[in-house]
């Protein structure tokens, strides 16, 4: 079985006009759809949603397994795959590693959702 290689997301992405400004050209909609299928497997979003709410800012791998159904190494390739895609960064320190998340990028993808809001909750004409 081939493993699937993800490209290395840059430090941040250059993003967009909302959604209901102007469409996304292939570049944008490149970096964007990585962060976005990065997210579309719900352990990833636990995840993703357990670094951005660590009090701290920070949270160490050995505080993420927990709660999990699947291996300690399957929990770390899903953190492979959210540091990929540019959605949070990491450090070693030790024998264990620190997840931290990428606000910049973050933000992006909420912008870019939340411009199309009000389009999408408005009233479909009868």
């Amino acid at each position: 079985m081939s493993k699937q290689i993800l490209p290395q997301i840059p430090a941040e992405v250059e993003c967009c006009a909302p959604l209901t400004e102007e469409a996304l050209d292939v570049d944008q909609a490149g970096d964007l759809a990585r962060m976005f299928k990065a997210l579309g497997d719900p352990v990833r979003l636990r995840l993703l949603s357990m670094i951005t709410s660590a009090p701290d800012g920070e949270v160490c791998v050995c505080d993420l397994t927990v709660g999990f159904d699947v291996s300690g190494p399957t929990i770390s390739h899903h953190l492979r795959v959210l540091r990929e895609a540019g959605l949070v960064d990491s450090e070693r320190r030790g024998t264990w590693v620190y997840y931290w998340p990428r606000p910049e990028n973050l933000r992006q993808l909420s912008a870019l959702l939340d411009a199309a809001a009000p389009v999408l909750a408005a009233p479909v004409p009868a």
